[in-house]
């Protein structure tokens, strides 16, 4: 990487510098100290360091710091530099241009991912929503988040393995059930409805989608006599309807789940008890007023926590406690939890549960998203569970995947998301996903144009094509670094951008964010239509169209590679 190509450079002279007396007073230096930036003035360079904040230590003015650095610089034709105050500004040559063309079109597939990196065994989980019904719009951020997130982790080297928690044991399920009995007697023409009163209301799910459940229970259970029929059959019934109907839609949305783990059978397993007499043994239990209190205060949380009702049933939280341990159990060495921005209260009593455990809770990471407001025609739609459903099925149907994708990914999780259904749907520029798109359908056209016969436009004489298809490959796979890169400015920034992808792949997933990824795609698709504009990339000149055919496949590759983060298509033609 470019950036700490430059930064390796000034810091092996500061050393040397130091060793040598040449600068100033200054004995020490810690590494990472400086940073390397794109200055204001182009003119002065494509990379610059600003080492002012040496002149503490060396106690001389900061462009005699920055003379005394480039002096122990040797660019060796790889760049060239200049001093401006307390900058020292890089210009980048041709060399190292060609070299990230040559390493773009060597390494392919494998452009961009990690090196050299402390890879992890980690557990993402993500959606996990109740197995009641259909999907909302922000279950479908959580998607769409949480799988681009595990492919951006998978390609900079961890190994990722994704997990659903069903939430299943608690009493929505019963309210599934009583929900679909009141469907099924109205498919048998009983003259019944759901409550009209809001209080009453809240204990059933009536929206229309347990219609079709209701028509097929009848159907496999044709003659049944639905007033005798336990509940528990016809909530088996419809939480194993709806959790199918969550994973078809999940496997069309390109989303991939390695496991989805049922809470009713993390409870059936014992785990649950095993880890509430764990923390009885321990002492960091005691009960008041009939209920029992974990001890959360000792581990840093706001205050103790319920997690036993005086009833004796379970809260949330004692199978929560059971389930992150049983991950850590199962040999993870990072857990990452996708939530909803209204459970930040939760996070600090799950991290005291498994340090009272014995877990390090430094190794769960949560991150808090916000939710989704859908504009149709610039007015809010409605996402309510129970009445006026908009769900994700519906969005996908009129936007398509690789729309509602992209734009679920498209800003940060910690940003309310406003998705513009309308722009979504557009065949224009403004639409980023389809700019993007647009941009790699654009180069693969001047690739299939460099091998394919042309027609003289003005006489409709038939010309051979630029180069056959051997001598294309040929240009890929034997690519001449060491040439002379005829380039243009505009090419320069084109090629710096597509070297920047690697910095961008090792901060997003460092830092574990996606829509760094959606920002950069956008931005070099800008940088493409631009030099594409202004410059012909077929044409007489046999070594500028090569090396422009060159940089053509270096595009490809880099937007097919941040592309499939997002699990976004990449179409060749549109």
């Amino acid at each position: 990487m470019l950036k700490e190509f430059f930064l390796k450079e000034v810091e092996q002279s500061i050393s040397d510098g130091i060793k040598n007396n040449k600068i100033g007073q200054m004995t020490e230096y810690k590494e990472g100290s400086l940073l390397v930036e794109k200055p204001k003035n182009v003119e002065f360079g494509d990379f610059a360091i600003n080492v002012s904040s040496l002149a503490r230590s060396a106690r001389i003015a900061p462009p005699m710091i920055a003379q005394a650095v480039v002096d122990g610089l040797n660019p060796d034709g790889k760049y060239t530099v200049n001093v401006v105050g307390g900058f020292i500004n890089f210009k980048v040559s041709n060399s190292l241009l060609a070299d990230t063309i040559e390493e773009i079109l060597r390494k392919k597939e494998n452009y961009g991912k990690g090196e050299n990196i402390n890879k992890e065994k980690i557990l993402l989980e993500y959606v996990s929503a109740n197995p009641t019904g259909p999907f909302h719009i922000g279950h479908g951020r959580w998607a769409a988040m949480g799988s681009a997130l595990a492919n951006l982790l998978n390609f900079y080297g961890h190994e990722v393995y994704q997990e659903f928690y069903i939430n299943d044991a608690g009493s929505q399920i019963q309210k599934l059930g009583n929900s679909l009995r009141i469907r099924i007697r109205q498919e048998l023409g009983e003259k019944v409805d759901f409550p009209t009163d809001e209080t009453e209301r809240k204990n059933y799910y009536p929206g229309d989608y347990l219609i079709p459940v209701a028509k097929k229970f009848l159907a496999e259970n044709p003659n049944t006599d639905i007033n005798t029929v336990e509940l528990q059959t016809l909530c088996d019934f419809a939480k194993a309807e709806m959790e199918a109907c969550q994973k078809k839609l999940l496997e069309g949305f390109r989303v991939h789940f390695d496991k989805f783990y049922s809470e009713l059978d993390l409870h059936k397993s014992g785990k649950v008890n095993k880890r509430y007499q764990e923390l009885m043994d321990k002492g960091f239990l005691y009960e008041q007023e009939g209920a029992m209190w974990f001890r959360s205060t000792q581990f840093g949380d706001d205050q103790d926590r319920v997690i036993k009702k005086a009833d004796g049933s379970n809260t949330y939280l004692t199978a929560d406690i059971a389930y992150h341990a049983d991950k850590f159990d199962r040999g993870f060495d990072r857990l990452i939890d996708i939530w909803g921005a209204d459970h930040h209260g939760y996070i600090a009593r799950v991290k005291a549960s498994l340090e009272a455990l014995g877990y390090d809770p430094d190794k769960l990471e949560v991150l808090l998203g916000q939710l989704v407001n859908l504009l149709i025609d610039g007015n809010e739609v409605r996402m309510g569970k129970r009445k006026n459903m908009v769900t994700l099925d519906d969005l996908i149907e009129e936007v398509g995947v690789d729309a509602t994708r992209y734009w679920m990914c498209m800003r940060n999780i910690d940003i309310t998301l406003d998705f513009d259904i309308e722009l979504a749907k557009r065949s224009t520029d403004e639409n980023p996903v389809f700019y993007v798109q647009y941009a790699y359908a654009r180069v693969c056209s001047i690739l299939r144009n460099a091998v394919s016969e042309r027609v003289n436009q003005e006489t409709g004489e038939k010309l051979p094509a630029p180069m056959t298809q051997e001598e294309l490959n040929d240009l890929i796979n034997n690519f001449d670094k060491l040439s002379v890169l005829k380039t243009t400015d505009t090419a320069k920034s084109l090629i710096l951008k597509l070297e920047e992808f690697k910095s961008v792949i090792s901060l997003s997933a460092q830092n574990r964010t996606v829509y760094t990824i959606c920002r950069y795609v956008q931005e070099l698709a800008q940088e493409f239509h631009s030099f594409y504009n202004s410059n012909r990339v077929i044409g007489e000149d046999r070594e500028l169209m090569n090396a422009r055919l060159a940089l053509m496949v270096a595009i490809k590759i880099t937007l097919k590679n941040a592309l499939d983060i997002l699990a976004v298509s990449a179409p060749e033609r549109m």
